[in-house]
């Protein structure tokens, strides 16, 4: 990459030619002084320089004009992103940008009007700017991801995410990475870039999520009083919403157990805390019912021969 921006700001054919042209019109030119007289010498240098005065007064009153204009934008961006409570990094960021962009375009306006041929300026940025680009290709992917997520926001700072196949609460966004702060107290530095074009699963968007659960009892007990005991145990839970009700029904008839499933909604920042808590009820209530917990089984049937 660095071989392809050095060779890209090395003088192509066509800029060097130029140069040979301009230099032999200036030789021209001064034969050309040499054999005027010294009058006419005076006309044209006296010429030369209004000339060039008129061009130097014209740039600064644009160079004025056009600062002005820059920092209005400015400001005037500075409100919209305000407005549309943009991101501070982000804001920061966009408003170099702008300034930086403007101020350039500027400067070409100016050396125009100066009468230097601002071709070469433009394809020397050009070039640059390609061979940058192309060195730092992984690098802005990441940027650009990082400015669609802090623009369309599918998260935010504290929120429970699952991306690139790692989960943990949003601690920072930052323009290159965010920063993923996991159950165990790790610290996860995701690219931005895959982040944004990947699957993003956003635990606490929603302000209500459903838990769910499979509980086992024995064949041969009773799971009409099974269906009772989850029901007197959600009932009992104040975390546990009213609405939507909770739904419990049998699930299948497994092969070393009856299997119920039971969902019920609770506030997203309270999801663990209500299953696990559960779980605990259900362990500890059971037996008191009369319920038994199986575990997996096998029954081992001995036939005995009759010649034996």
């Amino acid at each position: 990459m660095l071989a392809t921006f050095f060779a890209q700001l090395i003088p192509s054919t066509e800029v060097i030619e130029k140069a040979d042209s301009v230099k032999t019109t200036f030789t021209q030119k001064l034969a050309q002084l040499s054999e005027m007289s010294g009058q006419d010498l005076l006309k044209t240098v006296a010429s030369g320089l209004v000339n060039i005065v008129i061009k130097i007064v014209i740039a600064l009153l644009i160079f004025w004009v056009g600062r002005w204009l820059i920092r209005r934008v400015r400001k005037m961006l500075d409100r919209i992103m305000e407005r549309r409570k943009v991101d501070v990094s982000l804001r920061a960021f966009l408003r170099s940008l702008v300034t930086i962009t403007l101020t350039l375009f500027l400067i070409i306006i100016i050396i125009g009007i100066l009468g230097i041929d601002t071709t070469s300026f433009i394809a020397l940025f050009a070039s640059a700017g390609l061979a940058i680009g192309m060195a730092l290709s992984g690098t802005l992917q990441n940027f650009a991801g990082g400015v669609m997520i802090l623009l369309f926001r599918p998260f935010r700072v504290g929120d429970y995410i699952e991306a690139q196949n790692e989960t943990g609460t949003v601690k920072e966004i930052r323009l290159i990475y965010t920063v993923l702060n996991t159950v165990d107290n790790k610290t996860i530095l995701l690219p931005n870039g895959p982040v944004s074009t990947g699957i993003i699963n956003n635990y606490s968007h929603e302000p209500l999520r459903r838990v769910d659960w499979i509980f086992g009892i024995a064949y041969g007990d009773d799971y009409d009083v099974a269906k009772a005991t989850i029901l007197e145990l959600l009932a009992a839970d104040e975390r546990v919403k009213k609405e939507p009700e909770p739904f419990i029904a049998l699930k299948e008839l497994a092969d070393s157990s009856v299997n119920i499933v039971v969902r019920a909604w609770v506030d997203s920042p309270e999801y663990w805390n209500v299953y696990y808590d559960m779980n605990e009820r259900v362990y500890k209530e059971f037996p008191r019912r009369g319920l038994n917990i199986p575990f997996p089984q096998m029954d081992v049937h001995v036939h005995q021969s009759p010649e034996a």
